[in-house]
């Protein structure tokens, strides 16, 4: 894919710039980035950037901005992105770690603001947002997910705010809406969440298990129907599985499909969609409104799990 004539900003070289990067040129866009780290400017150069800088105000004039920096710099950051430049953001998840600076983001920024929610393209998750959507399965009762390994590089947010954004939009890209919480239980290192369970809702519902305190990294999303359960185990593994309900007398009595979908990475999904939105395709689903829903939604689980659990 050639993209020579787009210009593209990135925001940030660190795990996941490095990962953006690499994607980014598989799609024909050679970035210009901006990393304060001596270091990681050169690695980045090395990596196939098309220019490096120190500063904000040394990158060039670009079509649109990618911003990948620590989630409780964001609102400074993109204030600032939106001050001095005209083109659209797309902002790594979760928009920020506060709700009152999301709020400020949408209102300064609204239409010129994503967030890169990327579950939201992942194949299996769109497909289970299908089977949903059609009543294949009967009417929806819920989503179970699963987000779980064993400590993580992030240290500016704790585990909550790190895995449990991804879960919340996968309710939403699946049920159409982000359900209330309602009750959660939280477990601590300290001060720190290090992992929490959470039911949002009642019918349908969301029950999410996040955690940064298993030795096994899970990533699995039940999508639970009256007439049978579609779930994805394993995001690369190229299929859902589908099991529809059989004669209740019997036990065990059911028929399991294995649905292919595509192994498009969920990644380039996302940033083709940012490119062709930047060329004049179709606007990105995932606008600054739904990353101030998702944070909102984040805050409330935070602020039930530091006083008891329930709503």
């Amino acid at each position: 894919m050639k993209n020579d004539t787009m210009r593209l900003g990135l925001i940030g070289y660190g795990i996941w710039g490095e990962a953006i990067l690499q994607t980014l040129l598989a799609l024909g866009v050679q970035p210009d980035i901006v990393e304060t780290s001596e270091s990681r400017r050169k690695a980045a150069i090395a990596a196939g950037a098309r220019s490096v800088s120190a500063e904000i105000a040394a990158l060039p004039a670009v079509d649109g901005i990618i911003v990948a920096t620590p989630a409780t710099n964001h609102c400074r950051l993109v204030l600032q992105l939106l001050d001095q430049f005209s083109c659209p953001l797309f902002v790594e998840k979760p928009l920020t770690a506060d709700a009152e600076e999301a709020r400020l983001i949408v209102r300064q920024g609204g239409t010129r603001v994503f967030v890169m929610h990327i579950w939201r393209y992942h194949p299996g998750i769109r497909a289970l947002a299908e089977i949903a959507r059609s009543g294949e399965l009967g009417s929806v009762a819920g989503v179970r997910t699963v987000r779980t390994n064993w400590t993580s590089p992030r240290t500016d947010v704790d585990s909550l705010w790190n895995l449990a954004p991804h879960d919340i939009s996968i309710a939403l890209a699946v049920l159409g809406f982000i359900p209330a919480p309602r009750f959660v239980l939280a477990e601590r290192q300290g001060s720190r969440i290090c992992g929490l369970v959470g039911v949002c809702g009642e019918s349908p519902w969301l029950a999410l298990e996040v955690s940064n305190r298993y030795r096994d990294k899970r990533r699995e999303v039940r999508l639970h129907c009256e007439g049978g359960v579609a779930v994805m185990t394993d995001p690369d593994a190229g299929f859902i599985e589908i099991t529809r309900e059989g004669d209740t007398r019997i036990p065990f009595d059911s028929r399991t499909e294995r649905r292919p979908v595509s192994r498009e990475s969920a990644l380039s999904l996302e940033l083709g969609c940012f490119i062709d939105y930047l060329g004049g395709g179709p606007v990105p689903p995932t606008d600054a409104a739904e990353g101030l829903a998702v944070v909102e939604t984040l805050m409330c689980l935070q602020q039930m799990a530091n006083s008891g659990g329930a709503s």
